[in-house]
């Protein structure tokens, strides 16, 4: 990976991308999200087919879909988004916690990926098997009616970090001691 020199007070270790590398990661970067926020919007097509499904075979199937191939894509988009939003921190101007906006993205993404893991993950060996059961008539289990929540939660905080990310407001975290001796406060 082709960096550039640091500028002077950067502390070692720290990098910054050069112009090729830095179009690079974040092509990645909305890449990666919009792949997670077209997963999700998956996600809320099969729940509802699982839910109002024209019979119970095709109830079935979206259930038994949702349980296979769901967690592993929303997670590998989430963490690949979470990778180049990291790069993109370290090696830009922007940094990953010197802007209010970075900093929220970044908890954002990792409460979702961390969301998929602990509250998501768990449940699908249920909603496969119910999914496989559906057409013999067994009864819904209690999770299954929730299933709408993820996606819906998932589509409203992906869609909060592209504004952020649009719009960049708030301004620093803080300012450094430079910043604020060049803006006369001498402290």
């Amino acid at each position: 990976m082709a960096v550039r020199e640091t500028k002077p007070g950067r502390p070692d270790g720290w990098f910054k991308l050069g112009r090729r590398w830095r179009k690079t990661v974040l092509v990645t970067h909305i890449v990666s999200a919009g792949a997670w926020i077209g997963i999700d919007v998956m996600v809320a097509v099969l729940v509802l087919t699982g839910r109002f499904g024209s019979s119970d075979e095709v109830r079935g199937l979206a259930y038994e879909a949702l349980a296979t191939f769901v967690v592993w894509p929303m997670l590998g988009a989430g963490s690949l988004s979470l990778i180049t939003g990291i790069i993109l921190g370290l090696g830009t101007r922007w940094g990953l916690v010197r802007y209010w906006w970075v900093a929220i993205k970044l908890v954002l993404n990792i409460v979702l990926c961390t969301l998929i893991l602990v509250a998501l993950r768990p449940g699908m060996d249920e909603v496969g098997a119910y999914g496989r059961d559906l057409v013999n008539g067994a009864p819904e289990p209690a999770g299954i009616s929730n299933l709408f929540f993820p996606p819906a939660v998932s589509l409203v905080t992906l869609t909060l970090a592209t504004v952020l990310a649009v719009a960049k407001p708030w301004g620093r975290i803080r300012r450094t001691s430079r910043a604020r001796r060049s803006a006369g406060t001498g402290r």
